[in-house]
């Protein structure tokens, strides 16, 4: 297939003006000016004329519950906190996420192609994350990379509900000394493994602690739950105990401590700012958050934290970005290349290059303009929305 016509905003270099894609197999074969190809339609499956519009990446959501929340269904839909044991790393989305959510569809319409899905924030360790596509029933054939993250939360969340049960965690002191305990545990029991190898020795394996392995080997980041300062800043110490990736999601007083953040690294994924101050410790939340975080030179996503905003807002949550400070340029980014490269999928999406997935979105304008619409999404080659159809 070929896409041509448009303006293609490659998040990978300058934009071209009336422009060209090649798709083959589900890859971006090439991309370039419309008048450096010759395109035969005789000997081509299909030609997408785009007269007018822009044609960028698939948008990118970095972290959300979609299909593991689910819309309209009450606790018969709600696989997203396992709130009986605070640690619990061995959980995997994958085995609740349920494609026929309607968030999938609501996020197909709005040039949404890739979604980072996991646990909630109930428990200390929530557990495992996926990064999925957002088109199609079974979702094995969606994962782009499972696991993805490892699940962690501070704060508020795991002190209600643990709380309310009787049981520990009931302070901040807790949390910590209950992550840093796994994390031990977790650790020691790499260190056997390892030395038995080592030795040819024969190890019984752990299924509660061999999903530690890829975040002790920096495969994966831990995914920390934190709004609050303090707990920032709990979150970062604790990474560096154990010499961990880590990215800060929600970070929603990030913009009160961006110069120490600049310093220590670690990426944001800021949101969900199109929702209520719901508790004390989001009583801070701005849209100029990731503004100020990317301006001190944190790599910095944006998020809905769907259901908390509904999937569709995520580029008009963009846009409100843009409007309190973000670079234009960089609100893109936000949601497409950053979000891809914080999500450990660079190779394969967020960006508009030879040799990744063609997944696009084509609107008639910026997609953080309130009024502009979606034409065509398109995931892995396939035309998945059409508008009007």
């Amino acid at each position: 297939m070929y896409i041509v016509g448009g303006t293609i905003k490659t998040m990978a270099g300058e934009d071209i003006p009336e422009g060209y894609i090649h798709i083959v197999n589900g890859k971006i074969a090439e991309i370039g000016r419309r008048d450096e190809v010759t395109i035969h339609p005789a000997t081509c499956e299909k030609v997408l004329e785009i007269n007018q519009g822009l044609i960028m990446p698939g948008i990118i959501e970095a972290h959300c519950h979609m299909g593991i929340t689910e819309e309209k269904k009450g606790m018969e839909g709600d696989d997203c906190n396992e709130s009986v044991e605070p640690v619990t790393p061995w959980l995997r989305a994958v085995d609740a996420i349920n494609t026929m959510d309607a968030a999938f569809d609501d996020a197909v319409r709005a040039g949404i192609t890739g979604a980072m899905i996991g646990p909630g924030s109930s428990n200390v360790v929530g557990g495992q994350f996926a990064f999925l596509k957002t088109k199609g029933r079974r979702v094995d054939d969606l994962v782009v990379k499972a696991p993805a993250a490892m699940k962690i939360a501070f704060g508020e969340n795991p002190k209600v509900n643990y709380s309310g049960q009787g049981k520990s965690p009931s302070t901040r002191m807790a949390i910590a000394a209950m992550l840093r305990k796994e994390l031990h545990r977790a650790n020691e029991y790499a260190h056997r493994r390892r030395e038995a190898k080592e030795k040819g020795e024969y190890f019984e394996e752990d299924f509660t602690l061999e999903c530690w392995l890829p975040v002790l080997n920096r495969e994966i980041p831990l995914k920390a739950h934190v709004h609050r300062v303090d707990d920032i800043f709990t979150a970062i110490r604790i990474a560096k105990e154990f010499g961990l990736r880590m990215t800060l999601d929600h970070c929603s007083e990030g913009h009160l401590i961006a110069e120490e953040l600049a310093a220590e690294g670690f990426p944001a994924i800021v949101g969900p700012d199109l929702a209520s101050r719901s508790k004390i410790e989001v009583q801070n939340m701005a849209f100029k958050t990731a503004g100020v975080l990317n301006q001190a030179g944190i790599k910095t996503a944006i998020t809905t934290d769907h259901p908390v905003s509904l999937i569709a807002s995520l580029p008009l949550c963009a846009g409100l970005a843009v409007k309190a400070g973000l670079p234009m340029e960089e609100g893109f980014r936000a949601i497409t290349r950053y979000a891809a490269e914080i999500c450990g999928v660079a190779d394969r999406v967020g960006s508009l290059e030879v040799g990744k997935d063609a997944d696009i979105a084509i609107f008639t304008g910026n997609p953080m303009e309130i009024f502009t619409e979606t034409l065509y999404t398109i995931i892995d080659g396939n035309i998945v929305y059409e508008s009007g159809k």
